[in-house]
């Protein structure tokens, strides 16, 4: 899944040792605010691992769009959501937008020519 934003706050980074291995940890949480419509929306998420929170870079003010998985995990009898990021592209730098598809339905564009148009009320042009 993806989200677009801008990066409206950045929290301070987390970090510790696994219990099960004994390997340290870095974690950091980012919220990142929808720029288009007229509701903006809002997501929490988080980058994990000392080598992705520098490759990523993340800092407040950026537009970016972000790639997470959606992760539930259960602790103490109790369910928690995880949004962890696993890519990060500057906003104009995301997918290119598809040209539109036309509808058959939708008018046809003018053409471009010299000759002079017919009449918009001609019967001769309806399809069927």
């Amino acid at each position: 899944m993806e989200f677009t934003g801008r990066i409206i706050k950045a929290l301070e980074p987390r970090s510790g040792v696994a219990k099960s291995t004994g390997n340290p940890w870095k974690m950091q949480d980012f919220v990142i605010e929808e720029t288009v419509g007229q509701y903006p929306r809002r997501m929490a998420f988080n980058v994990f691992g000392e080598d992705n929170l520098a490759k990523f870079n993340i800092q407040e003010g950026q537009e970016l769009t972000v790639s997470f998985d959606i992760n539930a995990r259960e602790y103490n009898g109790r369910w928690y959501n995880d949004v962890r990021v696993w890519q990060v592209q500057a906003a104009a730098q995301a997918a290119p937008v598809a040209a539109p598809i036309s509808s058959p339905f939708a008018p046809a564009a003018p053409a471009t020519s010299t000759a002079s148009a017919a009449p918009a009320d001609d019967a001769s042009d309806l399809p069927f």
